[in-house]
């Protein structure tokens, strides 16, 4: 599979050594940088995260900064993606399953390289249902206007 990641500053070594791992295992990984731990703007790399998953350049992503908040903000700018914050692998694959995420985000001050690791292969092994959930999904894609709930 081919994988984009990208990272901030804070996350610099969690990218590298995710972005080995995930070499190793045999995929093909798209490293949009930082290329160091020099400070960077995590919207500059998450925007290019998104395009890379958006126009096909990968099939999945993995944003990483401090917190994994504001990257996961910057990659969802793009109505092409959708990026779900995660800390733990039960959350990494419903993003799959529920959601159809084609981006997971992490934290690096938050998460270690193991439960990375844990989130990543959860998220990569589990396909979207469909089903019940599809409905909901086109809704994420869909222009946004104020609607009572039902």
């Amino acid at each position: 599979m081919r994988i984009a990641i990208a990272s901030d500053h804070a996350a610099f070594a969690l990218k590298q050594g995710l972005a080995g791992w995930l070499a190793d295992l045999g995929h093909d990984v798209l490293d949009l940088g930082p290329d160091s731990d020099a400070r960077v703007d995590y919207p500059d790399y998450g925007f290019a995260l998104a395009a890379a998953v958006a126009d096909g350049r990968a099939e999945r992503g993995i944003a990483l900064c401090g917190s994994g908040i504001g990257i996961s903000i910057a990659v969802n700018r793009n109505p092409a993606v959708r990026c779900a914050l995660v800390s733990e692998p039960l959350s990494a694959a419903l993003a799959r399953e529920h959601n159809d995420a084609t981006v997971i985000a992490m934290g690096a001050r938050l998460v270690g390289e193991d439960m990375a690791r844990a989130c990543i292969s959860a998220f990569l092994a589990t396909a979207f249902a469909g089903g019940r959930h599809q409905p909901r999904v086109e809704k994420l894609g869909a222009p946004v206007f104020v609607k009572e709930p039902a």
